[in-house]
């Protein structure tokens, strides 16, 4: 396996391209779309895509339909057919041509010497600024067509047939009775598929299969691309004119971003720019590239000169989203939309389907090796990097939990609240979701009653935060030592420990744990009450928790959802906000700087206490490979690849706003395979506690591990093929060469 290239790891590089056009010189644009493509190649990309109209420029008027500017169209169009002789992109131009009696606004599409295919713009617009329906045919119907194009060369496909069908005499190919004898046929006249019913599909990508529409057919009620990408599109491609107003780049990048998510693509967007004509209208060359609704890339907009909009689509990704997804095929078939055949096969034969597509094959023959990654992969894929995206998300994860637990209280009756607090992070935020519960239901934070418990290894840190946040919490706080309770069951089961040897195995630490939850159980049916439990998303998948009479059960748990990575960020956000008092706020800050600990085992001689993070790996790593695993069930070399990516250079990519400094930590490749293996054998052995999980909701988009919920697997099967996936991944150091740098 090339492990390190993009194309190994089912992505694909795409450019939505700008750049300065000259109105009305097809060959002198056709010049630069070819220099531009030059450099696409340079650069590894797969797709190119250019605005509407870009051999032409857009905004020329009534000078479309002089037959001298449409000649040279064509001689524009063959100029950059054989430019793209030996470059990797597929090239996507817009261009005026004539079909039967018509002009049709087409998108052409060019691949290593060959034209694919031409696409006309189905939906022609007459209304404000645009007056297309004066020049411009629509080609919404035109489906199973060809288009003759002189001088251009024959598609792929047509030339594979002949070569196969017939034998060569003196390097000429004599050709059946319905075709010419043909000579030299990369400067013939060729046919080439025509319509609004084409799909383009890489031969040796998977996953890699493209439609294009024109500008205006994004903005109706249901574009060509919708019904494209449920005959098989993973990627949608909308060259535009566009002018601009004010408001309109963000009506675009709506748009972009709904039809991406709906249609579960990536969707290329480039409008026209610098060049264009000025007498009525101004252009900004505006560029962007969506993936599921997320931006990965944009332009700067009224720039000067080319710019060559790049970033890499995850191919496995979309196609894990509609797998999932069974809507999206529901859909298909309700709107009989048949997926798109070879385009050799029964050209022009329809069967009756609303939306019938066929699909040009072609061989992208991409490129091996390290290119680099084009795309921001998030260090924390559960915490957003961006200041108010990371507000918005712990403002709205905050307040589900509350109504979680809110809802369950009047359900029940309102009872109290039972709730052990550790002074670690997931029982402190536990504690504050229910004390904000409390103030919206009108009861008085006394009704929820906290429990410290400490056992052999807590320490007066932890403790002290536990009084100090309970106190300034007004909730009611009580102190339970469990350690007379916890030596009595360690003697009565024999255990070394009682006997006074320095014996902390998993024993030790289960009958601590245990008692605390027994405790909180007995209690709340003393006090009529609930226990609400605090363990969290990370624990869960890792199986850190000690299983029924444990921290693993509870009566209602309102952080089953919330990873380890974005805890943190929560309470951050509280403090930050104002949800409490300054004097809680202090509080929370010393319980976020402490480090994570079960605090079950007693420190040895001055050593440092228990850490969690050393025993089942740092949550970051292990977050990271949760979501992808989770979200979209990448296999575990690719997560690997993604995460040597996010985490190699602690000095390069983006932390969460407030991020301390000294915990911006780097892991090699060999780090992160470690910590994923374990990962993988935690998670496969431990889904019986999973499975019978207490009622609490889900938080983020990521998903959660309810077996009523977004995961769902047998207790007794093995993680062997996820581990031998994992065991191709190379550990050898590998760093980006300079010039493959994102």
């Amino acid at each position: 396996m090339d492990y390190y290239s993009i194309y190994s790891q089912g992505l694909a590089r795409v450019a939505a391209c700008t750049l300065p056009v000259l109105a009305a010189q097809p060959l002198a644009n056709a010049h630069d779309i070819a220099e531009a493509s030059v450099e696409c190649d340079r650069q590894g990309v797969a797709l190119a895509a250019f605005p509407e109209l870009s051999l032409t420029g857009y905004n020329i008027d009534d000078l479309l339909l002089q037959d001298v500017l449409l000649d040279e169209v064509l001689e524009a169009i063959e100029y950059v057919r054989d430019a793209s002789s030996e470059l990797l992109p597929v090239i996507v131009v817009g261009a005026p041509l004539r079909y039967g009696n018509r002009i049709y606004n087409c998108a052409v599409v060019i691949h290593r010497g060959r034209v694919l295919g031409v696409v006309p713009k189905s939906y022609i617009p007459n209304y404000r600024e645009f007056y297309e329906k004066r020049h411009f045919a629509s080609g919404a119907q035109i489906r199973g067509g060809q288009i003759e194009l002189p001088g251009v060369a024959l598609n792929e496909l047509e030339v594979e047939a002949i070569a196969e069908a017939l034998e060569p005499a003196d390097g000429e190919y004599f050709a059946t009775e319905d075709m010419l004898r043909i000579q030299d046929y990369d400067s013939a006249p060729a046919t080439v598929p025509f319509g609004v019913d084409l799909l383009f599909r890489a031969k040796d990508l998977r996953g890699f299969t493209f439609h294009v529409e024109v500008c205006e057919d994004m903005w109706v009620p249901v574009p060509p691309s919708a019904e494209a990408a449920l005959a098989g599109a993973s990627v949608l491609v909308n060259i535009s004119g566009s002018p601009i107003t004010v408001g309109r780049a963000a009506d675009r990048q709506s748009l972009v971003q709904a039809a991406s998510t709906r249609c579960a693509a990536a969707y290329l967007y480039t409008a026209a720019g610098q060049g264009e004509s000025s007498t009525d209208l101004s252009w900004d060359g505006q560029a962007m590239v969506y993936e599921l609704g997320n931006e990965l890339a944009s332009s700067d907009r009224f720039a000067l000169g080319r710019q060559l909009t790049i970033t890499d689509i995850d191919l496995d990704v979309l196609r894990q989203e509609r797998s999932r997804q069974g809507t999206f095929d529901d859909n298909r078939e309700a709107l009989g939309v048949e997926a798109g055949r070879a385009i050799s096969d029964d050209i022009g034969q329809h069967t009756g389907a609303r939306a019938e597509y066929r699909t040009v094959m072609y061989t992208l023959d991409p490129p091996s090796g390290d290119i680099g990654l084009r795309r921001e992969v998030a260090r924390f894929p559960f915490v957003p990097a961006n200041e108010a995206l990371l507000n918005q998300d712990c403002y709205e994860a905050y307040n589900i939990q509350v109504y979680g637990i809110t809802q369950r209280l009047r359900a029940i009756g309102n009872p109290k609240l039972v709730i052990g607090v550790s002074g670690g992070l997931d029982s402190t935020h536990a504690l504050i979701v229910a004390a904000r519960a409390m103030d919206m239901l009108g009861r008085p934070r006394t009704d929820i009653l906290a429990y410290t418990l400490p056992g052999f290894a807590t320490s007066d840190h932890t403790k002290n935060n536990a009084y100090r946040l309970a106190e300034s919490l007004g909730v009611t706080f009580e102190e339970i030592d469990i350690r007379p309770a916890a030596s009595q069951m360690l003697a009565d089961m024999g255990h070394p420990f009682a006997t006074g040897e320095e014996v902390y195995d998993v024993t030790f630490e289960n009958v601590q744990a245990g008692l605390r939850t027994d405790f909180l159980f007995r209690l709340a049916n003393e006090k009529g009450g609930i226990v609400l439990g605090t363990g969290d998303l990370s624990e869960l998948a890792l199986g850190w928790c000690t299983f029924g009479v444990g921290d693993q059960m509870s009566h209602y748990n309102v952080n089953p959802g919330v990873p380890k990575t974005l805890m943190q960020h929560l309470i951050r956000w509280v403090i930050s906000s104002h949800q409490f008092s300054d004097e809680v706020g202090d509080v929370l800050q010393s319980i976020v700087d402490t480090e994570i600990s079960p605090e079950l085992v007693p420190a040895k001689d001055g050593a440092n206490i228990q850490s969690t993070q050393q025993k089942i790996g740092p949550y970051e790593l292990q977050d990271f490979t949760l979501y992808y695993l989770l979200r979209f069930g990448l296999r575990p070399s690719k997560i690997a690849f993604y995460e040597w990516h996010a985490w190699h250079d602690a000095t390069a990519g983006r932390f969460p706003v407030g991020f301390p400094a000294e915990d911006r930590h780097e892991y090699t490749m060999a780090d992160i395979k470690k910590w994923m293996e374990l990962f993988l054998k935690r998670f496969f052995s431990n889904q019986f506690k999973r499975s019978t999980l207490p009622n609490g909701p889900k938080v983020v988009a990521g998903g959660t591990l309810s077996p009523r919920g977004d995961w769902r697997m047998p207790s007794d099967v093995s993680g062997a093929v996820w581990l031998k996936d994992l065991a191709r991944v190379p550990e050898a150091a590998h760093k980006l060469e300079p010039h493959s740098q994102s």
